[in-house]
């Protein structure tokens, strides 16, 4: 018999609490079985996966969590820090179950319906079971990009022993109750979250996401998954997806693939966004040139310090890359006219607006070469206090800068990101 019943999508984004009450981290998806000896009374939670700090997923199970009410999980005991790692036979309820294409059977009546919710009872002796199914009547088109909104349809809760396909992927799922459980992820986060869905599930999730903020995934995705998922889409998406990506990191990417293929995708691009790609693609990848974004903040010497805080509060603006102001003779897209010198963001907000930039430019920041190696660059942020330095020719013409968040990608291990950086597993 069932105490209380919690549905999956309320209690995604839940904070979980230790028993001190201190904050852990927050619900992202229920791991569940659907078959086995493990579900021989039917399919049971067996526990969470809870973001914690450092964006990383873990596992909590189900027999640590001793409360879920009142918009928050309380867990028992210590939570084992280490990475979540998906087993056979589990299966993710918001990253596989939302959007799954089903049959559900209404006595000899059976229609096709997609499931939006599920809902888990706990059982007097403590597990959580899946009872209850929160289905769309109808059948899905195959995904379409940006699907974000709620569908229409009539909807139903049903039994899940009414549900049939469960268990089985079937054909392409739609993303969109996924997204809509994910919508308060930054992208880093999110590409965290789709780092742990499997190849099928991510390629549906960027079949969904609009350009823009798949671009943004893509930045930040582990090399394998974001070839993985530009080779699936679409070339001339692709394409697109390209050129809304900082020319770095598009440059990474293209690195990676079979040089017939890296001409087709740049012949379908707007000129001067290919033109930069295959100027960084002549650089070594260990260089400051390889390693530089070709679209910082510059301006003339006769711009208004009003007009680089505008510049430098665009939402889109890397952090790193919005820390420098770069002034420059004409031109002022890279390569440009001679670098006069830059302006670190604090000194913007310091002085008045209407003042010119050229009148407070620090020049002792020295450019260093594209051929610079990574330790040079290294030592030159360490030595100015920088998150991002200027790279300019013999010429003094500006290039491009590196930003620390890139030579860290460079310095860190290939698996940085699936390491696990606390000493102890426990918590």
């Amino acid at each position: 018999m069932s105490t209380h019943r919690v549905f999956v999508a309320r209690l995604n984004g839940l904070s979980v609490f230790d028993p001190l009450g201190d904050e852990v981290g927050r619900v992202r998806d229920v791991v569940v079985t659907l078959s086995g000896r493990a579900a021989s009374h039917g399919p049971r939670a067996i526990g969470l996966a809870v973001e914690v700090p450092g964006r990383r997923r873990v596992f909590v199970p189900i027999t640590r969590v001793t409360s879920i009410d009142a918009g928050q999980v309380i867990t028992t005991g210590l939570v084992n820090m280490r990475r979540f790692e998906q087993r056979a036979g589990e299966t993710l309820v918001v990253g596989e179950l939302f959007d799954r294409q089903v049959t559900v059977s209404d006595g000899d009546v059976r229609q096709p319906a997609v499931v939006e919710d599920i809902a888990m009872d706990q059982q007097r002796g403590g597990d959580w079971r899946l009872t209850k199914v929160f289905v769309r009547k109808g059948r899905d088109e195959a995904p379409r990009r940006g699907l974000l909104r709620r569908r229409r349809g009539e909807t139903l809760l049903v039994d899940i022993e009414a549900v049939d396909g469960l268990q089985e992927q079937g054909p392409p799922q739609a993303a969109t109750a996924l997204l809509e459980a994910y919508e308060d992820l930054k992208p880093q986060d999110l590409a965290e979250a789709v780092h742990e869905l499997s190849a099928k599930r991510r390629a549906e999730v960027a079949d969904a996401l609009d350009d823009e903020t798949l671009a943004d995934v893509l930045e930040e995705l582990p090399d394998d998954d974001r070839l993985e998922i530009l080779t699936h889409l679409a070339t001339d998406r692709a394409a697109d997806i390209l050129e809304a990506m900082e020319p770095d990191d598009a440059t990474d990417l293209l690195s990676d693939l079979p040089e017939e293929v890296r001409e087709e995708l740049l012949a379908l691009m707007e000129p001067d966004e290919a033109a930069d790609i295959r100027r960084l693609l002549t650089y070594d990848e260990n260089t400051a040139g390889g390693l530089m974004t070709t679209e910082p903040v510059i301006l003339g010497p006769e711009a208004s310090i009003a007009e680089a805080l505008a510049l430098v509060r665009r939402e889109e603006m890397h952090p790193a890359t919005a820390s420098l102001v770069y002034v420059t003779r004409p031109p002022h897209e890279t390569p440009t006219g001679r670098l006069l010198g830059s302006i670190h963001i604090q000194r913007l907000l310091r002085e008045a607006p209407h003042q010119p930039v050229g009148s407070i430019l620090d020049t002792d920041i020295d450019p260093v070469p594209p051929a610079a190696s990574l330790g040079v660059i290294t030592r030159a942020l360490a030595t100015y206090n920088l998150v991002a330095l200027p790279v300019a020719d013999p010429e003094g013409r500006l290039l491009g800068a590196v930003t620390v968040d890139d030579v860290l990608d460079h310095i860190l291990p290939d698996d940085w990101r699936e390491s696990d950086p606390t000493e102890s597993d426990d918590v």
